[in-house]
């Protein structure tokens, strides 16, 4: 099944996602110019709280999509069953990360 953002604002995703990438990237360049360590952790920490956020949408739509297409009986039980174990444990890794 595809992933469909459109409930979950895609743009605001995708800008999520450019950011922490932009974030990753001074996090690289200020590594290879040898910048004070806690303007590394603070600037990586953002790249992860951002990180987070966009995961988090994403999961939200992804589960949201799921429980749609169990509850018209468009999957299986079986089909059901994993597909519910693999969202109970993004959700969990996702929310250790939060933490």
């Amino acid at each position: 099944m595809d992933l469909d953002l459109a409930g979950a604002e895609p743009k605001a995703v995708l800008n999520r996602l450019r950011r922490a990438q932009g974030q990753i990237s001074g996090v690289i360049r200020m590594i290879e110019e040898g910048r004070d360590c806690e303007e590394v952790v603070t600037q990586l920490a953002a790249a992860s709280r951002a990180l987070d956020r966009a995961g988090f949408t994403i999961t939200a739509a992804g589960l949201q999509q799921c429980l749609t297409g169990m509850e018209d009986g468009s999957r299986s039980g079986e089909d059901r069953d994993e597909t519910r174990s693999r969202l109970e444990k993004l959700s969990l890794s996702l929310s250790l990360s939060l933490t």
